[in-house]
């Protein structure tokens, strides 16, 4: 356990942060597979303008890779476009 007043606060902040990161990369997650299980073109394509701002927030933040990042928008506009 830490004994420095510094160590302890740390601690709780990376803790907060973690729990922080954690959720956002979770509704970033379920907001893609919700996107890839639509059907309908229209409604795919006002969906995809929002999880693209949510990848893109992630890779800002250091969450995913930005190469992943690309990669996952590629793939999902390619998909709404097939549609």
């Amino acid at each position: 356990m830490a004994n420095h007043k510094s160590s302890k606060k740390r601690i709780r902040q990376t803790l907060k942060r973690r729990l922080h990161n954690r959720f956002y990369k979770k509704t970033t997650r379920s907001a893609i597979k919700r996107l890839r299980s639509l059907k309908e073109k229209k409604e795919a394509q006002e969906f995809l303008p929002k999880v693209s701002s949510m990848i893109d927030r992630l890779a800002k933040k250091g969450q995913f890779h930005k190469n992943k990042a690309d990669n996952l928008k590629s793939k999902l506009t390619k998909y709404v476009n097939t549609l």
